[in-house]
């Protein structure tokens, strides 16, 4: 019989299934990373058309779920509660511009010479002309601050893809899925300053790699600390501010780098064609 951890307070149990299928999404979307320094080790041109699409996707499927599905299901479990339906959402509304403010933080933290959304093609990893360059002290810094950006950024992300797939196994596989575009491109731009700051190929695929891990153990702290005080209404204050995480992610980083690899008209295509999708899937398979 599986084991079941009873969270105090709220009256939903979670199986240790269901926990691991949350986490395994959760480490399957992080260390996608992986694949996008493989890309660039392994392809000699960045397929941007491709890129512009999936990341105008992702957007879309992340702020159609943000405003569609989570929002209206952390407003539903403080209104479950004593409070009323003004308070409630007054409260779910400042939950949600939280995890914006909480994400925007983190991003305002990782200085811009080090951060992982100023992309590279794969174009750009292109043998170092000289010794003096591989062991450049200016690039290995650059090389170790961006391992630590793509860490602190990956935090947060983590915690929204664990927390949807146990509310919601189908909402966390679309989560999932939107991250794990997302991180293709970043894990291009962690590899190109590590690999010229190191002259091994081998050491930028790893710390790309490696550096996705943030996200499993960004949902498990978050999860444990949560577990000890959680309650419908704490539960209900923390999904509405995964949906204001989902929503910065969308507009500060995917779009954003959607445009830099294709056309306008090209990332609104792929924009509106993720929102119709989930649109689609949550007619046909209720979450």
């Amino acid at each position: 019989m599986e084991n079941l951890i009873l969270i105090p307070l709220l009256n939903v149990d979670f199986s240790t299934g269901d926990i691991l299928f949350a986490l395994l999404l959760t480490t399957l979307a992080g260390l996608s990373t992986g694949i996008g320094s493989a890309i660039a080790f392994f392809t000699k041109k960045t397929n941007e058309a491709f890129l512009s699409l999936a990341l105008g996707f992702s957007a879309g499927v992340m702020i159609y779920l943000s405003f569609v599905e989570i929002f209206p299901k952390a407003l539903e479990s403080l209104e479950e509660t004593h409070f009323s339906s003004s308070s409630a959402y007054l409260f779910t509304t400042l939950a949600f511009f939280a995890g914006i403010a909480f994400t925007a933080v983190i991003d305002r933290l990782v200085p811009n010479v080090a951060n992982p959304h100023e992309l590279k093609d794969v174009e750009d990893m292109q043998e170092p002309t000289t010794k003096e360059a591989r062991e450049s002290k200016a690039l290995l810094r650059m090389g170790l601050f961006t391992a630590l950006a793509i860490t602190l950024h990956n935090f947060p992300e983590g915690i929204a893809t664990f927390l949807a797939a146990l509310e919601n196994p189908a909402l966390g596989i679309s989560i999932a899925i939107a991250i794990a575009l997302h991180n293709i491109p970043e894990g291009i731009a962690v590899s190109v300053p590590i690999y010229y700051a190191t002259g091994s190929k081998k050491k930028a695929f790893i710390y790309s790699f490696l550096s996705g891990l943030a996200e499993p153990v960004g949902a498990l702290v978050g999860f444990f600390i949560l577990i000890t005080f959680i309650t419908p209404v704490t539960f209900g204050l923390v999904f509405a501010g995964v949906g204001g995480i989902m929503v910065y992610l969308a507009i500060d980083e995917l779009l954003p780098t959607a445009e830099k690899y294709g056309s306008h008209h090209r990332v609104i295509y792929g924009f509106l064609a993720g929102m119709a999708v989930m649109a689609l899937s949550l007619i046909l398979l209720p979450m």
